[in-house]
């Protein structure tokens, strides 16, 4: 079941990503910053997505003991 579960999460990520780097590019505009490329969306919403899925499991964890 976790490997199904890996394949249905790999276009949620191709689709963050790409929110993330059209998102970034309006806020950029605001602040002075420079815009970023899909790629560095991606190595972006890949550290976010390490960093968060421990946490979501946990709490998923946790609420169901």
């Amino acid at each position: 079941m976790g490997y199904f579960r890996i394949l249905s999460a790999i276009p949620g990520f191709f689709l963050s990503s790409f929110f993330l780097m059209l998102f970034w590019g309006i806020v950029s505009k605001w602040f002075n910053i420079t815009t970023i490329s899909y790629v560095n969306s991606m190595f972006v919403t890949l550290g976010l997505w390490l960093a968060i899925a421990p946490l979501a499991a946990g709490g998923r964890w946790h609420h169901h003991k």
